[in-house]
C-alpha cells in the first residue's frame, strides 16, 4: 500500500470501535444468520447430488443443481453489493434470505412434481441467498474500528461451526418429514432457515452508522484500477480467491475419490463433515492469533496448512490420510479467508466500499465455481494425485502476493522512518 494511502485508510476506520455495543451486537446477530445460511448450504451439499441424480433423465447432469448454487452466487455478487449500497445492508440481507426461502419452496415443489429443471431453479436461488450472505462478515467488519475487524469477521464465521456439525444431521433428520416423498422435507427446512433469517434481521439487525470523520466522508473515490493495484488488495484477493478455489477444488473431488479408493459413502460424508468443522471452528481463535502474531503470519500459516493437505493426500489414500488432508485444508482455508478479508476491509475508503467488495467477492466466487466445476473432470481424467498436485502452484501465487505486501510495508516503513 502506498504511504499516502495509509492515513486515509486509518481515518476511514476511526469512526467506530469494536468496543462499541452496536458493533458487538451486529456481529452476534450476523453470526446467527451465518449459522442459518450455512445450515441451508449444508443441506444442499449433503442431498442435492442425490436428488439431482434421482430427478435427471440424463444422469450426467446430476451435479448440475449443486453447481448452479455457486454459479448463481457468482453472477449475483456484484449486483448484491451495489444494491445494498443503495438500499442498505439490512434490506439487502432480508431480500437475500427471502430469495433463499423461496428457493427451498421451489425445490420442494420440484421434488413433488419430479421436475429436474425446476429443482435447478430452486438450488440456483439458494445461490442468490449465498451471494448476499457472503457480505455478513464484511458488514460486521465495516461496523467496527480497524483493530476489531479480524475479531468481527471471526465472530460471524463462528456461526458456521454448529451448522457444519448439524447441517448433515438436519438433512438426514428432515428428509422424511413430507413422506412418502423423500428429501422434500429437507428443502422445506431450507425455507424455514430463510424465514428465520428474515425475522432475525428485521427485529435485531441495524446498519452501521456512517463514519463520523467529515474529512473521510468527503474524500473522493479512487478508480477501481487504482484500488486493485494496491499490494494490500492484491494480497487480500489472492488469499480469498485462490484459497477458496483450492478448498472447493479438493473438497468437491474428495467424496468421489474416497469411494474410488475403497472407502464407503459414509466415510466420504464423515470426511466432509469434519472438513467443514475445520473450516469454521478456527474462527473461535483466529482473530486472537492475528492480534498476537499479525495478519500476514496467520495467512502464511494458512497457506502452509493448505499445502500440507496436498502432502498428506499424495502420501497415501488410507482413510486417516483423507481425514488429515481435509482437516488441514479446512483450517488453512479459515486462516487465509479471515486474514484475506481483514486485508480487504483495510484496502478501501467508505466511498469505495461497494465497488471494491463487489470486485473481490465476484472474483472469489468465480474462482470457487471454476474449482468446483473442474474438479470432477480432472479427477475422472487424471486422478486424485493430480488434483492435489495442482494446488501447489495456486498456493504459491497466494504466497507471492502475501510476500509482496510484506515487502511493500517494509519499504513504506523505511521511507517513513
Amino acid at each position: 500500500m502506498p504511504p499516502s494511502a495509509a492515513p486515509s485508510l486509518c481515518a476511514a476506520n476511526a469512526g467506530s470501535n469494536h468496543s462499541d455495543p452496536h458493533g458487538r451486537r451486529a456481529a452476534r446477530v450476523l453470526a446467527v444468520c451465518q449459522a442459518l445460511y450455512t445450515s441451508s448450504v449444508s443441506i444442499d451439499l449433503t442431498l442435492t447430488g442425490l436428488v439431482g441424480y434421482s430427478l435427471a433423465d440424463d444422469k450426467a447432469l446430476a451435479t448440475l443443481p449443486f453447481s448452479l448454487i455457486t454459479v448463481a452466487a457468482a453472477l449475483t455478487t456484484i449486483f448484491a453489493s451495489f444494491l445494498m449500497a443503495r438500499i442498505g445492508r439490512r434490506a439487502g440481507f432480508v431480500l437475500g434470505a427471502g430469495v433463499g426461502a423461496l428457493g427451498g419452496a421451489v425445490s420442494v415443489w420440484a421434488i413433488f412434481h419430479h421436475s429436474f429443471w425446476a429443482f435447478c431453479a430452486g438450488t440456483a436461488t439458494v445461490g442468490v441467498f449465498q451471494a448476499f450472505a457472503q457480505y455478513y462478515r464484511l458488514a460486521a467488519a465495516d461496523a467496527v474500528g480497524i483493530d476489531g475487524k479480524s475479531r468481527a469477521i471471526s465472530t460471524v464465521l463462528t456461526g458456521g461451526v454448529v451448522a457444519a456439525v448439524c447441517g448433515p444431521l438436519l438433512a438426514a433428520w428432515s428428509k422424511d418429514w413430507l413422506a412418502p416423498v423423500a428429501f422434500a422435507g429437507s428443502y422445506a427446512l431450507v425455507t424455514g432457515f430463510g424465514l428465520a433469517s428474515i425475522a432475525l434481521l428485521a427485529l435485531l439487525y441495524r446498519d452501521a452508522a456512517p463514519s463520523a470523520s467529515v474529512a473521510v466522508a468527503h474524500e473522493p473515490a479512487r478508480p477501481l484500477g487504482e484500488i486493485v493495484r494496491q499490494p494490500i488488495f492484491a494480497a487480500a484477493l489472492a488469499n480469498n480467491a485462490l484459497g477458496y478455489a483450492v478448498m472447493m477444488f479438493v473438497m468437491t473431488a474428495t467424496p468421489i475419490a474416497a469411494v474410488a479408493c475403497g472407502h464407503t459413502i459414509g466415510d466420504g460424508a464423515a470426511i466432509i463433515q469434519w472438513h467443514l468443522v475445520g473450516m469454521f471452528a478456527p474462527s473461535l481463535f483466529s482473530a486472537r492469533l492475528i492480534k498476537r502474531f499479525g495478519v500476514l503470519p496467520v495467512i502464511g500459516a494458512g497457506i502452509a496448512l493448505s499445502a500440507l493437505c496436498g502432502v498428506f493426500a499424495l502420501r497415501s489414500t488410507d482413510l486417516p490420510y483423507f481425514y488429515a488432508a481435509l482437516a488441514c485444508l479446512g483450517v488453512g482455508w479459515n486462516f487465509m479467508f479471515v486474514g484475506g478479508t481483514t486485508l480487504l476491509t483495510q484496502s478501501y475508503r467508505p466511498s469505495e466500499r461497494a465497488k471494491t467488495q463487489a470486485a473481490s467477492e465476484f472474483t472469489t466466487f468465480a474462482f470457487s465455481a471454476l474449482g468446483s466445476l473442474s474438479a470432477g473432470q480432472l479427477l475422472a481424467h487424471f486422478g486424485w494425485a493430480t488434483i492435489n498436485a495442482a494446488i501447489f502452484p495456486l498456493l504459491g501465487l497466494a504466497a507471492l502476493a502475501t510476500l509482496g505486501l510484506a515487502w511493500s510495508r517494509q519499504r513504506s516503513s523505511a521511507v517513513l522512518s
